[in-house]
């Protein structure tokens, strides 16, 4: 391996940095979804649900005074800012935490798109080394030419073997980012309709007579 490195020029060496910043972002953001999933408390927020029902506050904050799950986050939000603007608050705490989720990727985004640059840029240089090596040493020295070949092949594998690998992760937190958006409006909608209710129990049973 350190004799394919060594054989594929001066583009291994930012080839090299690009697959560790790959692998610490991977890494990193693999760890942060396990806690993410750890922390999840599904019951808990449709307990917390129930109780907004009922109205009784008091009881949310108790239950919830523990929780690190995302979604009981944003909808303590909500409720705290219950008699301004609910919507708002889970807007602000939804965005904050969607773009906690989001950190890194697009690290990832950006090595998907300079590891082949990268790759490309090393194969030019080595099929400029086996230009010049042919017009010093002639065609009679082959084994001069191979050399930039040789570079510029490795250097492009290694580009493209960068991106690939970014790839599927890349699109993989993506999904997760998407999915947890997906839950956080589901319950966010449940909460508001659940207050609406609450608070105007009035209009909603005008609406059932109609």
């Amino acid at each position: 391996m350190l004799d394919i490195f060594i054989s594929g020029g001066p583009v291994m060496y930012p080839l090299l940095a690009c697959s560790i910043i790959m692998l610490t972002v991977i890494i990193e953001r693999i760890f942060f979804w396990i806690s993410m999933d750890m922390c999840r408390n599904k019951p808990l927020v449709d307990e917390v649900l129930e109780l907004c029902r009922a109205g009784d506050w008091e009881s949310v904050r108790l239950k919830t005074k523990e929780s690190k799950d995302y979604i009981i986050r944003i909808l303590i939000a909500g409720i705290l800012h219950r008699d301004f603007s609910m919507t708002k608050a889970m807007e602000s705490a939804a965005a904050d935490e969607i773009k906690l989720m989001r950190r890194y990727n697009g690290i990832l985004d950006t090595m998907i798109t300079v590891a082949p640059l990268l790759g490309i840029f090393g194969t030019v240089l080595g099929i400029i080394v086996s230009f010049e090596a042919m017009g010093t040493a002639g065609i009679e020295q082959p084994q001069a030419v191979t050399a930039g070949i040789a570079q510029a092949l490795i250097t492009t594998a290694s580009g493209l073997g960068i991106a690939i690998l970014s790839v599927f992760p890349f699109n993989y937190f993506n999904s997760r980012v998407e999915n947890a958006a997906l839950a956080i409006e589901k319950y966010a909608t449940s909460l508001e309709i659940v207050y609406e209710k609450l608070v105007h129990p009035n209009v909603e049973q005008e609406k059932d007579k109609e």
